[in-house]
């Protein structure tokens, strides 16, 4: 099958070099269109799950999206957050936006380096007696920090800061693609709200990310490539691999 028309569900990434060079080498195009926009939960939503931020005392924080969710509703609940809370971020980017909200140089702030495992180490037996709040989007696995919290026998709550709302994507004519790239449960849930009679049939699908996989299982979709791998850790990586198998 000839691949020329590709359908990836985020936004077009700030730099294209990886995906210009597939298209000029394979001479297919690339259409980016996120599936899903995340929002904040309400007030109402957040109190359905019996949390009180208040009794944690020190939050991980994993995206942007979720900091600004929990100083919100921290907000509108009347909950003044003390000096004393720590924060622990899965990186520097995601630590660094917390000064939108609190003064940076007098909290105490820790990063790791993207990984569940940084996370935990950051915490080692110094910060092991703290009560934990992992701050999580509602489309988003929590399985790989909580079992290493479960390991280390860390005191912890998940809650649920943010949702994902899916894009209206039905004047997109899904027939016209050939293949259609993954990344979060939440695109597998718009696609089936929006199109409730999508059929795959020759439809080449990528996944990107552990998350996503069973997601897609679930939905009854065929996998055609998966990344990341050690051969192609980004997806247009991932992409020219596979279409140099076709030729």
């Amino acid at each position: 099958m000839n691949i020329k028309k590709i359908l990836v569900s985020q936004n077009a990434p700030r730099v294209l070099t990886q995906y210009e060079a597939v298209s000029e080498k394979f001479g297919v195009t690339f259409d980016f269109r996120p599936f899903f926009k995340i929002e904040p939960l309400s007030s109402r939503e957040f109190r359905a799950q019996r949390i009180n931020v208040l009794d944690y005392t020190a939050i991980v924080f994993s995206s942007r999206h979720t900091i600004d969710a929990f100083f919100s509703l921290a907000e509108e609940l009347r909950a003044k957050i003390p000096e004393t809370m720590k924060y622990f971020c899965t990186t520097e980017a995601v630590a660094m936006y917390l000064q939108k909200h609190i003064v940076y140089r007098k909290r105490k702030i820790f990063f790791g380096t993207g990984t569940p495992e940084s996370v935990v180490a950051l915490i080692g037996p110094k910060h092991k007696g703290e009560n934990f709040l992992i701050a999580m989007s509602d489309s988003a696995s929590s399985e790989a920090l909580t079992s290493l919290f479960q390991a280390n026998h860390l005191q912890y709550t998940t809650g649920v800061f943010v949702k994902s709302v899916s894009q209206d994507l039905k004047a997109l004519d899904l027939a016209s693609y050939d293949m259609i790239v993954f990344y979060n449960p939440a695109d597998v849930k718009s696609l089936q709200e929006n199109f409730p009679a999508f059929q795959q049939g020759d439809i080449k699908m990528v996944s990107y990310g552990r998350s996503i996989v069973r997601a897609m299982e679930e939905a009854g979709l065929r996998i055609d490539v998966k990344a990341p791998s050690p051969e192609a850790p980004s997806v247009a990586s991932a992409i020219e691999l596979y279409l140099k198998g076709l030729q």
